[in-house]
């Protein structure tokens, strides 16, 4: 059996590669979304301070009780 020319292998390659790229990227996608790790990471950062102040609105109620009695 004779060999494709080089011209032809090196082009089936190429596309082979990209093919391989084109399903690592939507698979990474589909797993993580398009949220970059920046937003994910802003995401976090709003949430904790939430809770944090969520917490201490808490804390200041229980004072606020316990000086009453």
């Amino acid at each position: 059996m004779q060999r494709p020319p080089q011209g032809v292998q090196l082009l089936g390659s190429l596309l082979a590669a990209l093919a391989i790229a084109a399903v690592a990227v939507a698979v990474v996608t589909a797993k993580f979304g398009p949220t970059s790790s920046a937003e994910r990471e802003l995401q976090e950062q709003r949430i904790e301070q939430r809770e944090e102040a969520i917490e201490e609105r808490q804390e200041l109620l229980e004072e606020q009780l316990e000086q009453r009695r």
